[in-house]
């Protein structure tokens, strides 16, 4: 069965930090680039993070630059979201997503196979 699994979040105080996981099975990660999303109640879901197939190269959208590091371990099929001095405005379901062209164009369309996703809640 081919699915990608998110785990990590929960509840953290301003300023705290979390890792989110993403595990794959059924299928090997190193062939594909990995997305991380989030969408708050009531907005849309935005690209949070990027890292291409090689790992070589990232993206993160503007809020989160300097306090969240995507990174992938290609030999435990997982790829990671560490996401330090979080505040409120991050609250979200964060999800993972593979793109197959293996690049980080930052279209949501190049990710075809989505997670569950994980709650991430910010609050004091």
């Amino acid at each position: 069965h081919l699915q990608l699994v998110e785990s990590g979040g929960g509840l953290v105080q301003p300023g705290g930090s979390l890792r989110l996981s993403c595990a794959a099975s059924g299928f090997p990660l190193r062939s594909y680039s990995i997305g991380w999303f989030r969408q708050a109640p009531g907005k849309e879901r935005e690209e949070v993070s990027c890292i291409t197939s090689s790992g070589r190269s990232t993206t993160y959208v503007d809020s989160v630059k300097g306090r969240f590091t995507i990174s992938r371990d290609d030999a435990k099929n997982t790829a990671y979201l560490q996401m330090n001095s979080l505040k409120p405005e991050d609250t979200a379901i964060y999800y993972c997503a593979t793109g197959s062209w293996g690049v980080c164009r930052g279209a949501a369309g190049d990710f075809n196979r989505w997670g569950q996703g994980t709650q991430v809640t910010v609050s004091p």
